[in-house]
């Protein structure tokens, strides 16, 4: 796989609007005019009401409020085009994929948060080229080249295919903090690693516990603590070499696991999971704790812990009173080697796995930012389309995100979901098995190499 080296920011370029198809004056609405640009012909059948009645499948791990915000975020489409995107999230959806994939129910469209898992179905061609059903020359007016380049995969004939489309993405070198209770205790936002560490240590002085940390996720248990991994990698290493552990261009010349440059950033990261003290709950709690439900005790009065690393998703979690900026806020996570200024990001890419009409009509949508309108405006996703226009945010939180994607030396994306599908699951289980003690730090890496060697 080619290196990536992303510059992102939030695409507020403006971009000329069409007029798109006019409604027809029964139901269903039809999308209002003037909406859309360079819409595939399923798509404007769809907005004249070709397509009323017609049902298209979709899978994912949204759930809880993801999935509120999800299905808010296609409402207005559902009622212009009379179609109905029935959505399923779930907890285990890296594990449920594989099983309607294999059982020949795959859904019409399928929401993968890490494209290494896609790549195993492109190989397998199980998956629709999007070049084939979408105009790739709307694709590369309405997204960066990184993106493209990051859903290029090798089909089943070994040649090249655009194997979904992007759908949000997440910045992740991110601390999260309660800033009423911070600012009353007097903390400062440390500028260097060490500032953070010694932090750590005053605020254990001070009667709590520094770190909020949960890794638990279902079948996908583990991803939390990858996390760490990779943005301790990018702190100590060129991108270069952090490409080369999780996306090699040359399998054969992979950065192992085992390298000492992985093996340290391991340890840098026990220094704060395993520390007597650091970790509320301690290390015993972590593998057990729920990702979603660790950054809670920040919130209780007063703190339990004070800090939690995630990317900015980890708003829909929080408690629905809390306001960004008021109740809560955020920081970038220190450099460890200055001159190391690296950025981390994830994103959800669509897969087409039947080809109707409907489901072209419905992933030709998820081209656009106005599929993500809805949920920008409560938080909890940013958009990677160019026509998305900065005033959808609903506050001020992703912007800042975004200028502290920019201000990067260079940006990573996220490592283990750029791997194959048996590898990273070997990365979340190594990782975890480690945390939990049922194994040493060499063996974790061992067996996450003995994954990389069957592919």
């Amino acid at each position: 796989m080619k290196k990536f080296v992303i510059t992102l920011l939030v695409a507020v370029m403006a971009i000329p609007m069409l007029g798109a198809t006019s409604a027809r004056a029964s139901a269903p609405a039809g999308c209002p005019a003037g909406l859309w640009t360079m819409m595939n012909k399923e798509l404007t059948a769809a907005c004249k009401g070709d397509l009323n009645g017609k049902t298209v499948t979709m899978s994912g791990p949204f759930t809880q409020d993801d999935e509120v915000k999800f299905n808010a975020s296609i409402k207005d489409f559902q009622a212009w085009t009379g179609i109905t995107i029935k959505y399923s999230g779930s907890k285990e959806f890296e594990a449920s994929i594989r099983v309607a994939v294999d059982g020949g129910s795959a859904p019409d469209i399928a929401d993968f948060p890490q494209p290494g898992g896609l790549k195993d179905f492109a190989k397998q061609g199980k998956v629709i080229d999007v070049n084939t059903v979408l105009d790739p020359a709307w694709l590369k007016q309405n997204y960066s080249q990184a993106w493209l380049d990051l859903s290029q995969m090798s089909g089943k004939d070994g040649k090249a295919i655009t194997g979904g489309i992007w759908a949000r993405y997440s910045g992740k070198s991110l601390i999260w903090y309660p800033k009423k209770a911070w600012d009353a205790a007097g903390y400062k936002v440390p500028a260097t690693w060490d500032e953070m560490i010694a932090l750590s240590r005053q605020i254990i002085k001070d009667g709590a516990s520094p770190w909020c940390i949960g890794i638990e996720s279902g079948a996908a248990t583990g991803w939390a603590a990858t996390d760490w991994i990779e943005e301790i990698i990018l702190r100590t290493t060129p991108v270069d070499n952090y490409n080369n552990v999780f996306a090699p261009a040359d399998p054969a010349k992979r950065t192992k696991f085992n390298d000492p440059v992985v093996k340290a950033a391991a340890e840098k990261m026990a220094e704060i999971w395993f520390t007597d003290g650091f970790v509320n709950g301690g290390r015993k709690a972590i593998a057990g704790t729920y990702f979603g439900d660790a950054p809670k005790p920040m919130f209780d009065n007063p703190p339990k812990c004070y800090m939690h690393h995630q990317g900015n998703f980890i708003t829909s979690f929080f408690p629905k009173e809390a306001q960004a900026g008021v109740d809560y806020d955020f920081f970038y996570m220190p450099p460890i080697d200055p001159k190391v200024k690296s950025f981390l990001i994830a994103g959800d890419i669509y897969a087409m796995f039947n080809d109707r009409p409907e489901v072209r009509a419905v992933m030709d949508f998820f081209t656009r930012g106005e599929s993500l309108k809805a949920w920008l405006a409560t938080g909890g996703a940013l958009s990677p389309h160019n026509d998305t226009r900065l005033e959808w945010y609903g506050s001020k939180v992703e912007a800042k995100i975004a200028g502290l994607a920019s201000q990067a030396n260079a940006i990573g994306f996220d490592g283990s979901d750029q791997m194959p599908g048996a590898v990273n699951a070997a990365f979340w289980k190594g990782m975890t098995d480690w945390i939990s003690g049922t194994v040493n730090l060499d063996t974790a890496l061992s067996e996450i190499d003995a994954a990389w060697a069957t592919k």
